[in-house]
Formats: C-alpha cells, sequence, structure tokens
C-alpha cells in the first residue's frame, strides 16, 4: 500500500477511484431519496390529507357522521392498506380497522411507526394521532408493508451496484495506472540510458500530440541540447589542447634557446619579454572563454538596462577608425539618431568591437567596412559588412563556434573566439547572428554579419 502511495500513477489511480466511488455514492443518494424517500413522503402526505379531512367532518358534524365517513373510507380501499381506529374516552373503540389503540400512541409525538398483526400475519403500520376534542381520539394510518418489501428491494439494488460500481472503480483505476506507466516507461528508460552516461537514447512519440507526447518531445529538445553542449565542450578542449599547445610550446623554445644562446642580458632580456607577451595571448584566450561561458551562463542578466546604443556605436567607430586609416580601408558608418534597447551595454559594445576587429582583419588594403543599424518592428538590427573574400557556405554553418578558423583564416591573428562572443552575446539578449555575402556572386563577395536583438 505504501509502494503504491509513492507512485504517481498509484496516486492517481486511487485519485480517480476515490471520485469514481464519490460519483457512485452520489447517485445511490439521489436515487433512494427520489424513490424511498419519495414513497415515505407520499405515504405521510395521503395519511395527513385523509387525517383532515376526517377532523373537518368531526367539527361540521357529530360523531355518527365521522363513524360513516370512516367506514366508506374503509369499503373503499380495494388495497386493505388504510387503518383507522375512533376511541371516546373511555377507550371504547367506535369505528375503525384496528382491534385496539396501541399503547405507542400515547406519546407525546403524533407520527409513529408500530409493527402491527394482521390477517395472521406481521406488518408494519405508519400513524397519525388526531385530537378530536371531548376525549375523542383518532388514528389515521396505513399498512406500509408493501412499500418497505420495495424499499428493501431498491436498498438490494442500490448494494449490488454499489458492489459493481466498486469493481469498476478499481478496475478503472488498475488500468489508468497500467496506462500511465506505459506511457511514462519510455522516459524512464531513456533518463535511466541518460544517467548512465548514453546520450544517444531519444523518448519515442506516438502520433496523438498528447501531453505525455510534449513532455517526450521537450526532454528530446533538453537532450540534443546537451549532446551539442556535450560536443561543444569537447570540441573547446580538443580545440585548447590543439591551438594552445602550439603558442605554449613556441614560447617555452624561445625561452629554452635564449637561456642558452642568448649572448648579453639584452638578448636575454628580449627573449623573456617575447615569452611575456605569448603567454599573455595564452592568458587572454583564457579570458575570453571566461567571458563567453559567464555570458552564457546568463551571468550578466542582472547588468541590463535601458539605453542607447548609438553613442557606444559611434564611440566604437571613431576607436577602429583609426585602425582602418592605418591600411587605407574605409570604414562607412550609418547609423540612426537614436537606437534605444534593454540590454548589457559593454556586452554589445564588445559584440561589435569584434566584428569591426575581424571585418578590418580579412579585408584587403583599400577595401571598405560599413557599420549600420536600424530599429523595425521591435528588433534592432545591427550589422558589419566588409570586402573581404567572403566565407564558404560550410564555414558559415561552424562560424561561431569556439575556436572554429576557416582555412583562409589560419595566416591571421586570432583565437577563433570573436563570433563565439558575439553568438553567446546574442543568445543572451534572446536574438540572433546570421551571417551572408555583402556581394553575392562577386569575386569578393564579402561577409555581413548581421546582430538581430528583440528591443525590450
Amino acid at each position: 500500500m505504501f509502494g503504491l502511495l509513492r507512485s504517481a500513477s498509484g496516486r492517481f489511480a486511487l485519485f480517480f477511484t476515490a471520485i469514481f466511488a464519490a460519483a457512485a455514492a452520489a447517485a445511490a443518494v439521489v436515487l433512494w431519496w427520489n424513490t424511498a424517500g419519495a414513497l415515505d413522503r407520499q405515504v405521510d402526505a395521503a395519511i395527513r390529507a385523509d387525517a383532515t379531512a376526517l377532523a373537518e367532518r368531526r367539527r361540521a358534524g357529530d360523531i355518527p357522521a365521522l363513524i360513516a365517513a370512516i367506514e366508506d373510507r374503509l369499503a373503499l380501499d380495494v388495497q386493505n392498506e388504510a387503518l383507522y381506529i375512533l376511541v371516546v374516552p373511555d377507550g371504547r373503540t367506535l369505528a375503525g380497522n384496528l382491534e385496539a389503540w396501541p399503547a405507542e400512541a400515547n406519546g407525546e409525538q403524533p407520527w409513529l411507526r408500530i409493527p402491527l398483526q394482521r390477517d395472521g400475519a406481521m406488518t408494519e403500520a405508519r400513524l397519525l394521532r388526531v385530537d378530536l376534542g371531548q376525549g375523542h381520539r383518532m388514528l389515521v394510518g396505513r399498512d406500509v408493508a408493501e412499500k418497505l418489501r420495495l424499499r428493501g428491494l431498491l436498498s438490494e439494488g442500490i448494494a449490488w451496484a454499489a458492489t459493481a460500481s466498486a469493481a469498476f472503480a478499481v478496475l478503472g483505476g488498475w488500468m489508468l495506472r497500467r496506462a500511465l506507466e506505459r506511457r511514462l516507461s519510455p522516459v524512464y528508460r531513456t533518463a535511466a540510458a541518460v544517467g548512465a552516461g548514453d546520450l544517444a537514447p531519444r523518448v519515442p512519440l506516438s502520433d496523438r500530440d498528447d501531453e505525455f507526447d510534449k513532455l517526450g518531445t521537450t526532454m528530446n529538445a533538453m537532450l540534443d541540447r546537451i549532446a551539442q553542449l556535450m560536443e561543444g565542450v569537447r570540441g573547446v578542449s580538443d580545440a585548447i589542447a590543439h591551438d594552445l599547445r602550439t603558442p605554449i610550446t613556441r614560447a617555452r623554445a624561445k625561452l629554452e634557446d635564449a637561456l642558452v644562446t642568448a649572448q648579453d642580458e639584452d638578448a636575454l632580456r628580449a627573449a623573456v619579454e617575447q615569452g611575456i607577451a605569448d603567454l599573455d595571448g595564452i592568458v587572454r584566450v583564457f579570458q575570453a572563454v571566461l567571458r563567453i561561458a559567464e555570458v552564457e551562463a546568463g551571468g550578466r542578466r542582472a547588468a541590463f538596462a535601458a539605453s542607447d546604443l548609438v553613442p557606444m556605436m559611434t564611440d566604437m567607430a571613431e576607436l577602429y577608425g583609426a585602425a582602418a586609416e592605418a591600411r587605407e580601408q574605409r570604414l562607412v558608418v550609418m547609423l540612426p539618431p537614436s537606437l534605444p534597447l534593454v540590454g548589457d551595454r559593454d556586452l554589445l559594445g564588445q559584440a561589435v568591437a569584434n566584428l569591426l576587429d575581424n571585418a578590418l582583419k580579412f579585408t584587403p588594403d583599400g577595401g571598405t567596412v560599413a557599420l549600420s543599424a536600424r530599429a523595425e518592428a521591435g528588433v534592432v538590427e545591427i550589422a558589419v559588412a566588409d570586402d573581404g573574400p567572403g566565407m564558404p557556405d560550410a564555414d558559415r554553418q561552424r562560424a561561431g563556434e569556439r575556436f572554429f578558423r576557416a582555412d583562409a583564416a589560419r595566416t591571421t591573428p586570432g583565437s577563433g573566439l570573436g563570433l563565439s562572443l558575439v553568438r553567446a552575446v546574442a543568445a543572451l539578449h534572446g536574438g540572433l547572428v546570421t551571417l551572408g555575402e555583402t556581394h553575392p556572386g562577386a569575386a569578393q563577395p564579402g561577409l555581413k554579419v548581421t546582430l538581430r536583438l528583440p528591443v525590450a
């Protein structure tokens, strides 16, 4: 029993059984009220009406008229159910079919139900005592034996119906529990497999599209996301091991070489400074990874506030405009007068800076980089477009993965984390990042990165 209560399906089954039993009990009460109760009320109403009519006869006439009325009623009683007795003060019976005045009728209550011997058989009578004045008393009633037999049959029928209802309730509860366990067992098996370390299983879905299918769909989406994150963790681990091994090995080799071959203190100092610079680059990579992890975890959501992005984007354009001039590149800025948005202004500034840095890095000397923004239909769009070599479709699909670098970018400085941070910032703000070509079909198609963010 305790195991049944600990099971959710068992509790649902017990709840179903209790509801079914309560409904059956309510139906039995209504049936009893409308049958047995109606019979009792009908008998009492008939007795009360008969007694009232006889009392009116007594007030309208004398005792002989009342006796005649009682005898007339007995003569017309085909079913032999009417009961009467009229007595005088000394106890003599003047009229009626009762042998004697029952002792139970001497109490305070006018209504009474007593056993009665009639025609050699025991029966039951429902009687009403009426005081007629001057010591005359009268009992008016009905023989209710037949109605009691009907009540017994009704009680037996209700008992059998209650037994059948209880059996159906238990059977329905058992079937409900089995149905719940059958629909939830795939979820149990999938969760057990995932708990054992196998992320491949998924919850099978039916064609019903019910709540269990919605639960399975949600769980499958969660498992897909977990698998994606685990793959990302493995990818990040592999990328860190691959991409950071080279600068660490290079820094170590330089320091060892300087330790052996340095001719003077200045050469040794230069080698140490170069090693420190390499290690600083590695530290910056780790800081970028940690920053991306912080953004993806939603740790910066508390810094959200309403702000205008135009001043921030103007500052970024001025900062990278100098770098563009140094390479004879042109930075075109197209911004609206204001661009209100609720979000983390610093993170959005870092995202725009990463996009501008990538665009300037891959745009040839003399090329053009465009920074534009607009607000439309509750969405802010920030776009950075360049005149560089662009990126193949396959690489655009993977752009944004941590440490991913296209083949054309292997010779340029960087760690492959810039777009990863941009995507994380977009996800934190409920937006998305899309990549396309600036000049489709051209020899230098360029790359256009668009950051779409909801205003609120």
